[in-house]
């Protein structure tokens, strides 16, 4: 299966079809006591219409066809992990992540000083709009020369699906799976395009952190941000979730496919048991409806396990207790 991301580099693809969770790092040190939940939403599940059969999909992806799907009660954060939650989790453990491990991370290359502009040697082929950026990770989002002081409360980036996987671990969480995720986003909307509807804008105004002008050259701002916002930036949805739509893609725990069983009802689904890449859901900061309109509930994309990039954060999930 080729991985094609709109908005988020890969790392590519290595060796067997599961040899990229590394398990070597999904055990940091720690006790995997219960952290930070307060931020957690407990919702009584139930069945709801997941994806959808409307033109503005991508097929491909696996967007459709519309199915019911039935999910048992589960936690899941209101927001995306901050960089203020990830410290914490970094100076009690000692982790590393992957980023830190491979020495570079992607960075959209208007993000990029031009100090560090003059050191980058190479950019995704197919979308040169990513630049390798050697010492680019979740501490330093846009290389050497960059820091997350005034963004404590802004998601963590530069984090791949073993690094968030890690996390949970440490956090007694987990990572939703899709289906969880998007009854999640919906927020007891009934096939809405957004967390609030079917409108792009409401009442006139920005609902998510996304592109306007013309990309990827030009971001005029209109919502507020150029990069990330902080994860309470917004107005959360009927569920009391803030940002799934935009911001930063948001790992789920999946492998992902574009197939889906075909079920009257599929209960409880959790994808399937081996993969090459992990399912993304939410859109970020760099979408825009003229090259991705992916930061639909709907939509979906997918990245490798061992991938970071600027644009990737996540949310952790548990299970209820009965």
């Amino acid at each position: 299966m080729k991985i094609e991301n709109c908005c988020a580099a890969s790392r590519g693809k290595r060796g067997d079809n599961t040899a990229n969770v590394n398990e070597s790092i999904l055990a940091p040190k720690g006790a995997s006591q219960l952290r930070h939940g307060e931020e957690l939403i407990n919702l009584p599940g139930g069945k709801f219409l997941m994806g959808t059969d409307e033109k503005i999909g991508y097929p491909n992806d696996g967007e459709g066809p519309l199915r019911t799907v039935f999910v048992k009660p589960f936690a899941i954060d209101r927001y995306s992990v901050t960089n203020n939650q990830f410290q914490e989790f970094i100076d009690e453990t000692g982790y590393v992540t992957e980023a830190e491990r491979f020495g570079w991370s992607f960075v959209f290359h208007l993000l990029v000083s031009e100090k560090v502009k003059k050191r980058v040697v190479n950019s995704v082929k197919e979308t040169p709009w990513w630049f390798v950026v050697e010492g680019a990770y979740w501490k330093q989002p846009e290389g050497p020369d960059s820091s997350i002081v005034d963004r404590m409360d802004h998601p963590v980036i530069h984090v791949s699906w073993n690094d968030a996987h890690a996390y949970c671990q440490w956090s007694g969480k987990r990572l939703p799976t899709e289906a969880e995720w998007e009854y999640a986003a919906r927020g007891g909307l009934i096939s809405k395009r957004f967390p609030w509807g079917d409108d792009l804008l409401l009442n006139g105004g920005h609902q998510c952190n996304i592109w306007q002008g013309e990309f990827p050259i030009t971001n005029t701002a209109e919502d507020g941000y150029i990069s990330t916002a902080p994860v309470h930036t917004y107005s959360p949805n009927g569920f009391g979730l803030y940002n799934v739509s935009g911001n930063v893609w948001e790992w789920c725990g999946d492998w992902f496919t574009n197939k889906h069983p075909k079920a009257k009802e599929m209960i409880n689904p959790n994808g399937p048991d081996k993969g090459v890449a992990k399912i993304m859901k939410g859109g970020s900061y760099l979408c825009h409806q003229s090259y991705c309109n992916r930061y639909r509930v709907a939509a979906r994309t997918s990245n490798t396990p061992d991938s970071s990039t600027g644009n990737i954060g996540f949310r952790c999930a548990a299970d209820i207790q009965s």
